[in-house]
C-alpha cells in the first residue's frame, strides 16, 4: 500500500513537473491583426468596423494594423480615425512595406507604429472619394492640419507631417521644397518620427512588452472586398450603362425576361453598392422606387407623359444622390445614358440584320394588305334584312341574322321592332334604310 501511494505522488509530481514550463510560457496576451491592403475605400472602412466590434466583444488586448497601402481617400481615413480612437484599447500599425497618404495618416493616427526593413511612409497629398482632381486650398489646409495633429498627438514632428502634405514645405536636411516627403525606415527611425524598426509582428509585440501573445489574424469578406470596388466611378458607370441597356432591350422586346432581370440585377449592384458602403442613404433608394413606380404608371395608364417624364426625373435623381458627390453622380448618368443609348442602337441594327430580333419583337405589321384587320368585316351585310332591337335616332341597335349591330339610319326615325334593310357599310358604319321605303322604291 504505501508503495502504491509514492508511486502516486511520484507520478502527479512528475506530471507537475513536466506541465509547468508549459504553463508558464503561456502568454496572457491576445492580438487581432487588421490587414490594411490595398486602396483604403469605404468597403475596407466596413472591414474595420466589423473586426474593432469583434476584438471589442472577445475583449483582445491590442489590435495591429498591417500595412501595405498606395493610399485612398481623405474622407474614408477620417471616418477610419475615427473608429479607432472610439476603441478602447490600444491600435498599434506595422508598416509592411508601404502607409503612403491615407496609409501614412493611420498610421500617425494609431497609438504607435513600427515600420519594417525597407518601408516607406509618407506623400500624403489628399484625394477625395468622386473627385479625381486635387481639392482646393481650404480643404489642403484642413488635411494638413489633420496630419499634422495626428503628428502631435503621439509626440512627433509636426514638420515632417506637413512637408507630407505640402510640396512647398521644406525640411532642412531632410526634404527640399518642390517635393513630398516619403520617409524610408531607417530616415524614419533616425527622426524619431517611428517607434522602431521590426523584422516582423513578433518582434513588434515583443517591444510592446507582450511577447508570445496568442495572434488572430481576419480578413475581409467577400462582399466587404467587392463594395469598395462597386462604387469606384469608372466601375459604377459601367454598371449603370449595363442596367439601362438592358432596360432598353427589355423595353423593345415582349413580355419580361432576362433583360429586365439583368437590369434590376446591375440597378441593385449600384445601389447596394453606395448604400452599404454608407456613401449613400434610404431616400435615394425610395426616390428611386418611387420613380420605377411612376413610370409602370405610365406604361399601363398612358396618359401625357407626365407620369413617365416623373419617373425618370425621380430615377435620375436617386442616381445622383446616391454618389459621392452630385458633381460625380451627374457624370456617370449623364455618360451611361450616351453609352446605353449607343450601345442599344448597335445592339438593335446587329440583330436586326441578322434577325434574332424576330424571336423577341414583332417586326411585321398586321396591315389590311396582310389580311389582318382591327374590326369584323361587315361588307357582308349589304343587302340583308333585320329587326330595330331599339329605336333609330338615327343611331341605333339592329339584330340581323342573331346578331346585333350598332346602324344608323340614312336619316329618318325608325321606330323599334321596324324591319330594316343594309344598304351601305362604310367600315364599322351600317347604313339602314325601313323596310317599306326600300320596298317603295
Amino acid at each position: 500500500m504505501r508503495r502504491r501511494i509514492a508511486l502516486l505522488l511520484s507520478l502527479f509530481f512528475l506530471l507537475g513537473f513536466l506541465g509547468a514550463p508549459a504553463f508558464s510560457n503561456q502568454s496572457p496576451y491576445q492580438v487581432l491583426v487588421i490587414p490594411v491592403k490595398g486602396e483604403i475605400e469605404p468597403g475596407w472602412l466596413l472591414f474595420l468596423e466589423r473586426s474593432l466590434q469583434e476584438a471589442e466583444e472577445d475583449g483582445v488586448d491590442a489590435v495591429v494594423l498591417d500595412m501595405d497601402t498606395p493610399g485612398g481617400y481623405v474622407d474614408t481615413a477620417l471616418e477610419a480615425r475615427q473608429m479607432m480612437n472610439d476603441y478602447p484599447k490600444p491600435i498599434y500599425a506595422h508598416v509592411n512595406p508601404n502607409a503612403l497618404s491615407a496609409g501614412a495618416f493611420l498610421a500617425l493616427a494609431a497609438d504607435g507604429f513600427y515600420m519594417a526593413p525597407g518601408s516607406t511612409i509618407g506623400a500624403a497629398e489628399p484625394r477625395i472619394l468622386g473627385q479625381q482632381e486635387l481639392p482646393d486650398e481650404k480643404f489642403l489646409s484642413y488635411w494638413e492640419a489633420e496630419m499634422r495633429g495626428a503628428a502631435e498627438n503621439n509626440e512627433r514632428d509636426p514638420r515632417l507631417a506637413s512637408a507630407m502634405v505640402r510640396r512647398e514645405i521644406a525640411v532642412e536636411g531632410v526634404v527640399s521644397e518642390g517635393e513630398l516627403l516619403t520617409l524610408t525606415a531607417g530616415e524614419a527611425n533616425e527622426l524619431n518620427f517611428s517607434d522602431g524598426t521590426v523584422d516582423s509582428l513578433e518582434e513588434l509585440l515583443d517591444s510592446l512588452g507582450m511577447a508570445g501573445a496568442q495572434i488572430t489574424r481576419t480578413s475581409p469578406t467577400a462582399w466587404e472586398s467587392l463594395s469598395g470596388w462597386l462604387i469606384t466611378p469608372t466601375i459604377a458607370t459601367l454598371i449603370l450603362s449595363l442596367a439601362f441597356l438592358f432596360l432598353i432591350l427589355e423595353v423593345l422586346s415582349a413580355g419580361f425576361g432576362v433583360a429586365g432581370l439583368l437590369s434590376i440585377f446591375f440597378f441593385g449592384l449600384y445601389f447596394g453598392g453606395h448604400f452599404l458602403t454608407g456613401v449613400s442613404g434610404w431616400i435615394s433608394i425610395f426616390l428611386f422606387l418611387f420613380g420605377v413606380i411612376l413610370i409602370l404608371v405610365e406604361a399601363f395608364m398612358p396618359g401625357f407623359g407626365v407620369f413617365g417624364l416623373g419617373g425618370l426625373v425621380a430615377v435620375s435623381a436617386s442616381i445622383v444622390l446616391s454618389a459621392a458627390t452630385a458633381a460625380m453622380g451627374l457624370r456617370m448618368l449623364l455618360v451611361s445614358f450616351l453609352v446605353s443609348g449607343v450601345a442599344g442602337y448597335i445592339s438593335f441594327k446587329y440583330f436586326q440584320r441578322r434577325g434574332t430580333l424576330r424571336r423577341f419583337i414583332l417586326t411585321d405589321s398586321a396591315t389590311k394588305e396582310m389580311g389582318y384587320s382591327s374590326f369584323a368585316e361587315l361588307g357582308d351585310l349589304t343587302g340583308k334584312i333585320g329587326k330595330t332591337v331599339t329605336p333609330l335616332r338615327p343611331s341605333g341597335i339592329v339584330e340581323i341574322d342573331g346578331s346585333r349591330y350598332d346602324t344608323v339610319s340614312e336619316g329618318s326615325f325608325v321606330d323599334s321592332g321596324e324591319s330594316v334593310k343594309v344598304v351601305k357599310v362604310e367600315g364599322m358604319r351600317v347604313v339602314v334604310r325601313p323596310l317599306e321605303a326600300e320596298e317603295s322604291r
